[in-house]
């Protein structure tokens, strides 16, 4: 089994509330992530495909492909907006790295099948200190 991993960056806002809570609450949880405001992270995605070695190819998945599939389905969908506001796949949902890893994995999963492979994980970097990894358990 080989891994393959491909990188991408994107810069987007978001703001980390429950309106189920008081803002006390929100403030006390979420701390400056709860401002009315919102607030921003330049991320970095890093996705990883596993699969065997096509012998036709030398490829476990042709890294243009997986560049195009993860461009077009999440990165014009996610740089310079608000995840809160303008992503359709964040609507309705916290919009923690955590949340935001998973809701990345079910849309990417089915396309990278279609091309052979399969997808072992996402990673996102909020910030230098803080990432998030999901496996699709």
């Amino acid at each position: 089994m080989i891994y393959i991993q491909r990188k991408e960056r994107f810069s987007a806002a978001h703001q980390l509330y429950n309106p189920n809570w008081s803002e006390d609450k929100n403030n006390e949880v979420f701390g400056m992530c709860a401002n009315r405001n919102f607030h921003g992270h330049n991320f970095t995605l890093t996705v990883t495909v596993k699969g065997n070695i096509n012998p036709d190819t030398g490829f476990v998945m042709n890294l243009v492909d997986l560049k195009h599939i993860i461009k077009e389905n999440v990165i014009e969908q996610v740089d310079h907006r608000n995840l809160n506001i303008d992503v359709p796949f964040m609507k309705g949902k916290f919009t923690s790295t955590e949340v935001l890893a998973m809701e990345i994995w079910k849309i990417l999963q089915p396309l990278v099948a279609e091309h052979g492979a399969q997808l072992h994980c996402v990673r996102l970097d909020e910030t230098l200190n803080n990432s998030v990894e999901y496996f699709g358990d």
